[in-house]
């Protein structure tokens, strides 16, 4: 787009004999704001002005900052690389033309030029590059929009956290990670006690609720960004622990229990409190390539119904010992 909706688009001039920006002026100024600079620095000066010129006509011979400088110091600069630039010189050989080209130029006039010819080329390319910047910004808005629907994608529709299909990716990435590095993995498993009779007590919508209060704590109690909490079905819960040894784990599995103990959300019907708890199973190794991701997981479930066979609002774990 350019500047404004009404205004002229914005030529700058750069050329260091005063009578060549006259003439080139002349040409321009019924369709566009000329601004002239008889000076790389100049030049350079007005490209980073508030507003940007929308073009640039430049010539390359010129006393201090040649034209090819000038272009490579456009070129290098976030706010002004995608200004367009035309040469305008009497230097016409291949050599200097391919190397406007190489430098970043979208078009090359040789002195004398044909007035009727400059409006030509600076009106396409005008036309060219406002194309370009629509593209560009429908490219991100799509690319945004693309981003959105793969996080989206990757979440749990009621508790907003980690859905079962991230969770599976993820593993497979931190499991490659620590088999790599040689560093231990850890999973935490955990389960809402005796929530069935929960959403037979309360109904579906309080049930609900309660699941989603739950994701929130669990998901509130990590410590980095690598650790990751995830719906893994009904009202279990599953996390992935990277470099994590034990004891970290055993910290985080009890923090997790004390942690919905603490919400206090009113339980009737449990045989274990009268408010929410949760079961908690964790299991940590360091993966050999013996081994599958989900054989962890399967230790970490295991560790967790062992919890609830002990009188469930517990926690239980199992470091699993290297394969020999």
């Amino acid at each position: 787009m350019l500047n404004s909706a009404h205004a002229k688009p914005s030529i700058l001039v750069v050329d260091d004999t005063p009578d060549n920006i006259d003439v080139l002026k002349e040409a321009l100024k019924r369709d566009y704001t000329v601004r002239p600079a008889l000076d790389g620095a100049t030049a350079l000066k007005i490209a980073l002005s508030d507003p940007k010129p929308d073009l640039i006509l430049l010539d390359i011979m010129m006393p201090g900052m040649d034209g090819y400088e000038v272009i490579r110091r456009l070129q290098a600069d976030d706010n002004t690389r995608e200004i367009p630039v035309i040469f305008v010189t009497a230097v016409s050989d291949i050599e200097s033309e391919l190397k406007g080209f190489e430098l970043g130029a979208v078009d090359y006039i040789t002195k004398p030029f044909s007035p009727a010819i400059v409006r030509t080329r600076v009106s396409t390319h005008l036309e060219l590059h406002d194309v370009r910047k629509k593209l560009k910004k429908q490219n991100q808005e799509l690319k945004a929009q693309t981003d959105l629907l793969e996080r989206i994608a990757h979440l749990d529709s009621l508790t907003g956290i980690s859905n079962r299909r991230h969770f599976d990716k993820m593993l497979e990435v931190e499991w490659s990670l620590a088999l790599r590095n040689k560093t231990s993995l850890s999973i935490i498993v955990a389960d809402i006690d005796y929530f069935k009779g929960y959403n037979d007590h309360y109904g579906h919508i309080e049930g609900d609720q309660c699941l989603c209060s739950v994701a929130q704590c669990l998901s509130s109690l990590l410590q980095r960004p690598t650790d990751m909490v995830a719906r893994y079905g009904g009202e279990e819960f599953v996390a992935i622990i990277p470099v994590t040894d034990i004891k970290g784990a055993s910290l985080l599995a009890e923090n997790w229990r004390t942690g919905v103990e603490g919400l206090r959300l009113p339980h009737a019907v449990s045989a274990v409190a009268d408010h929410v708890t949760i079961s908690v199973g964790y299991a940590t190794l360091v993966p050999t390539r013996d081994l599958v991701p989900y054989y962890l997981v399967g230790v970490a479930d295991e560790m967790m119904y062992h919890a609830k066979e002990s009188g469930r609002n517990m926690v239980c774990g199992k470091e699993i010992p290297p394969f020999v």
